[in-house]
């Protein structure tokens, strides 16, 4: 509620000003975005996440993946930093450029959070989050800010790469495929229960599977939903890739005849002693 009485107040305030912001990234945040925030927050997942393993771990999945990048489509970021100005607007750019955001939105860092995150699933660990009232606030809140500071860096563009670092993290990108698949993998190949988790006292419902069957569940679901997040990642690194391409050609072309000859030439004395 607070995130769209925030991004209502930002539309209001740009409309007063005789601005229009448009009506798709709204729909975008709103519908797609807070939308799948509830849904997966106070749906099914959300009400069976303590009883079953694979409620549990696809709710966080989603949280940590698909609800930041659909919170994204709505342009926060840029509505934020069209209506503020002065002293807020230079704070905002001061966090977009501060370590924490820089190191969440990399490409390589992101992959290597996920999976640690996930590999908590195979640890004893997992059952006591899922039994525990105040780690389910906790990951309802905390999991996708997380999220959004993986994902909004990138699709907003805030922050400049060379086209070499872009290079070297879409490699990493196609790493990250196999990486993130190995807790999926892991919770679904093991033959034993993992968590450890105590069997659900009382009468549960007759389609409840077993304590592996639920885990074996748990792993297709957070291999699958891992491997399809994977797929916006590379789309926008090739994107931020052929912009900042497209940024340092025009760049070179800028340049005199004479600026060109001097830089060759220091390209091929190359790095002095």
């Amino acid at each position: 509620m607070v995130a769209g009485g925030l991004y209502l107040a930002g539309v209001v305030s740009l409309r007063i000003r005789g601005h229009r912001w448009p009506l798709r990234p709204t729909l975008g945040f709103f519908l797609l975005g807070l939308g799948s925030y509830a849904w997966v927050c106070f749906g099914f997942l959300g009400a069976y996440s303590s009883e079953l393993r694979w409620a549990f771990t696809t709710r966080i999945a989603l949280l940590l993946f698909a609800v930041p990048g659909l919170i994204s489509l709505g342009k926060p970021v840029a509505l934020t930093r069209i209506v503020l100005s002065g002293l807020p607007r230079r704070t905002v750019d001061r966090m977009l450029r501060s370590w924490p955001v820089r190191l969440f939105g990399n490409a390589i860092f992101a992959p290597l959070f996920a999976c640690a995150v996930f590999l908590v699933f195979l640890t004893p660990i997992a059952a006591v989050l899922r039994d525990s009232t105040w780690s389910e606030w906790t990951i309802t809140v905390l999991v996708p800010l997380a999220g959004m500071l993986m994902v909004l860096p990138m699709a907003t563009h805030t922050i400049i790469r060379t086209s070499l670092f872009i290079t070297a993290e879409f490699l990493f990108a196609f790493v990250e495929l196999l990486l993130d698949a190995v807790p999926g993998i892991l919770l679904r190949l093991n033959d034993t229960v993992l968590d450890h988790a105590p069997a659900v006292l009382g009468k549960l419902p007759l389609w409840f599977p077993n304590a592996l069957h639920d885990q074996h569940l748990s792993g297709d679901f957070l291999w699958f939903i891992a491997e399809i997040a994977d797929v916006p990642v590379l789309i926008i690194l090739f994107i931020r890739w052929t912009q900042s391409d497209r940024r340092e050609a025009k760049s070179l072309d800028e340049l005199t005849d004479e600026q060109m000859e001097e830089l060759t030439r220091e390209h091929l004395r190359g790095p002095r002693a």
